[in-house]
C-alpha cells in the first residue's frame, strides 16, 4: 500500500508528486487545499515512505493509486498532479474514471519527453553511503556534476538516517532502467479520451507543455481548460504557490 498523509476536512482531494519528489513537497499547499477539502498526499512507488518495486511504470502507478482509493474509501475525488504525478493521474483517470470527478495536472502532457536525468542518476548512484557522515558530504560529492544547490537541495530531501545508517528513500536503481517508460506514455489506441473534467496548467517559462503538447491534449481530453502561470517554470506550485492555488481552487469548487 502506498504511503499517504491526510490534511483537512470536507470533499477528497488527492495530491501527487513528480519524479524525486515525495509528498513532503506538497505539505504547505496541501494545508491550504486542506481548509477547503479533505487532502490526502500520496507517496508513489519508489518514492518518499512507499514501498520500493522493480517495476515502475504508469499502468502499475494508477493500479497502486486505485488500490489505495479503495483502500481510503475516498471514490470519487478531486486529484492533482505535478510531472509524473500529473501523468500518473491522467493514466488512472483513463483506466478507472469512475475514481474521479475533477483532474488538474501541473505542467506535463500525456506525450514522450527526452530526458536529461542520466546526469543526475550517475553521481547519485555512485556515492557509497556507508562511506559518509552525514548530508554535508553526500553535498559536496554531488556538487562537481550537480552545480544548481537548489536542485541538489531538492535531491538530499531523499537521504534519510535510519538506525543510524544513512538511506536513500528513492530507489534510483529502479528508476533509472524503467526512465523511458517515466518519460514517456502508455501507448494507447489512437482515439483515447478522457472525459473527467480537467484544467491543464502550465509554467509560462517551462518549455514541458508548448503548441505541439496543447493540441494533443485538446485532441484526449473532451472537457479541458488550459491555464498558463505567470513567472513560473516546471516546479510552478512551488515558484508561484499563490497563483497556483488561487487558479486550482476555483475549478475545484
Amino acid at each position: 500500500m502506498l504511503h499517504y498523509n491526510q490534511f483537512g476536512s470536507g470533499e477528497p482531494l488527492v495530491i501527487l508528486h513528480g519524479l524525486f519528489g515525495s509528498s513532503k513537497n506538497w505539505q504547505s499547499l496541501a494545508k491550504q487545499f486542506g481548509e477547503h477539502f479533505s487532502v490526502t498526499t500520496v507517496d508513489l512507488r519508489n518514492h518518499g515512505s512507499s514501498f520500493h518495486d522493480a517495476e515502475m511504470n504508469y499502468r502499475v502507478m494508477a493500479d497502486d493509486l486505485q488500490q489505495l482509493l479503495q483502500h481510503l474509501q475516498i471514490q470519487p475525488c478531486r486529484i492533482i498532479g505535478h510531472s509524473m504525478g500529473g501523468k500518473v493521474a491522467m493514466v488512472s483517470a483513463l483506466k478507472y474514471p469512475e475514481l474521479f470527478s475533477k483532474l488538474v495536472v501541473a505542467d506535463i502532457a500525456p506525450v514522450s519527453y527526452d530526458h536529461g536525468h542520466t546526469s543526475l542518476l550517475e553521481p547519485i548512484m555512485a556515492i557509497s553511503l556507508d562511506e559518509v557522515a552525514g548530508r554535508f558530504d553526500v553535498d559536496n560529492a554531488l556538487k562537481p556534476d550537480i552545480a544548481d544547490p537548489m536542485l541538489r537541495g531538492f535531491l538530499l530531501q531523499n537521504l534519510a538516517k535510519e538506525d543510524g545508517s544513512w538511506r536513500w528513500k528513492v530507489n534510483w536503481a529502479a528508476i533509472d532502467r524503467q526512465m523511458q517508460e517515466l518519460t514517456g506514455f502508455p501507448d494507447y489506441e489512437s482515439d483515447w479520451s478522457i472525459h473527467v473534467p480537467s484544467l491543464f496548467i502550465r509554467g509560462e517559462n517551462s518549455d514541458y507543455v508548448g503548441n505541439a503538447e496543447l493540441a494533443v491534449i485538446e485532441q484526449h481530453f473532451d472537457n479541458c481548460t488550459i491555464e498558463t502561470l505567470a513567472a513560473a517554470g516546471h516546479w510552478l506550485h512551488a515558484e508561484q504557490p499563490k497563483q497556483f492555488f488561487d487558479k486550482v481552487i476555483q475549478f475545484l469548487a
